[in-house]
């Protein structure tokens, strides 16, 4: 049987992915810091800093994910930019030294990154190949993240990969699916901001796919973009969560609006004001077959769901 180690593994994307494995029957490793791993999956806790009894657990492992970070929704208070930075850098770090101590090591370590990490693109897409790196807290965040993932000293065969993820959708309660969907049916589900700045994003399901997809593969490149083919724009987002809430008008909101109501949630208005206009060209040009790269078909096969169908097969 075949083991993976999850990081993170209580998180939205944690819990899908160990769900994806089982199904698979890999033995799953969660590590998490305060529980909430799936059903199925051993709980192991560590603290993401220093090294513990959880190392063990990485000896024969096949795949490490590490998934591990504050969430980025939140306001960048300098606590918050601190936590956000250290969660990434110190979890990275110390997974590094874990694998190197292992007399049979695992052979695949996927990071998570972000594509945020491509500049504010109106212009044209971004690639792997061609895309132009940003500038900002949450670029320099990505940037430090890969860096941390580049100079982690891991023994020969050791192959590693930051991964450039999108948003992530899936219908679940507190996603941003399920946020925008409230939103469109209380009315405020219009274009935010110009709704020309391009979406970047990936069905769960695809995702979860990409990682086994990655894991069966001989030969990987360094990162690779984990993004649907079919970016969106915000205008035509929020025409897709109207059209699934019912609702044939959504009231729009300008900058200053988004300033107002992003400080109220605790939120940034660069979640949804920046066009991350991004490609996976290494994941099309390698064979990975998206089964949900359009949009509005996927909007209706998560809507489908109910929220009750948490597999990820």
């Amino acid at each position: 049987m075949k083991k993976i180690i999850i990081t993170g593994a209580n998180g939205f994307l944690g819990r899908y992915l160990s769900r994806h494995f089982l199904n698979l029957g890999w033995e799953i490793v969660g590590l998490s810091r305060h529980g909430g791993v799936v059903e199925g999956a051993k709980p192991v806790e560590w603290d993401g800093r220093t090294l513990g009894a959880w190392v063990e657990e990485f000896e024969n492992a096949s795949l490490v994910v590490n998934l591990a970070g504050k969430s980025v929704n939140c306001r960048y208070y300098q606590k918050n930019k601190d936590l956000i930075f250290s969660t990434r850098l110190e979890s990275t770090k110390i997974i590094g030294d874990a694998i190197r101590q292992c007399e049979n090591p695992p052979s695949l370590w996927l990071n998570s990154s972000t594509a945020t990490i491509y500049r504010h693109a109106e212009d044209r897409p971004q690639d792997e190949e061609s895309g132009e790196i940003g500038s900002g807290f949450s670029v320099e965040v990505a940037k430090s993240w890969e860096k941390a993932l580049q100079d982690a000293e891991v023994p020969a065969g050791v192959k590693k990969v930051a991964l450039r993820t999108a948003i992530v959708l899936a219908n679940e309660s507190g996603t941003v699916f399920d946020y925008l969907k409230k939103i469109s049916a209380l009315g405020l589900g219009g274009r935010m901001g110009s709704g020309r700045q391009k979406m970047s994003w990936i069905h769960i399901e695809d995702f979860c796919r990409s990682i086994e997809w990655m894991s069966e593969r001989e030969e990987l490149q360094d990162f690779y973009n984990v993004v649907s083919p079919n970016p969106t724009d915000n205008a035509s987002c929020m025409a897709g969560f109207r059209r699934l809430a019912g609702r044939r008008f959504g009231l729009p909101a300008a900058k200053w609006m988004l300033e107002i109501g992003t400080f109220l949630v605790r939120s940034e208005t660069e979640l949804v004001l920046k066009s991350r206009w991004v490609l996976p060209g290494r994941l099309q040009d390698e064979g990975f077959i998206f089964q949900h790269p359009d949009f509005e078909k996927m909007l209706d096969d998560l809507a489908a769901r109910n929220g009750s169908d948490q597999s990820c097969s």
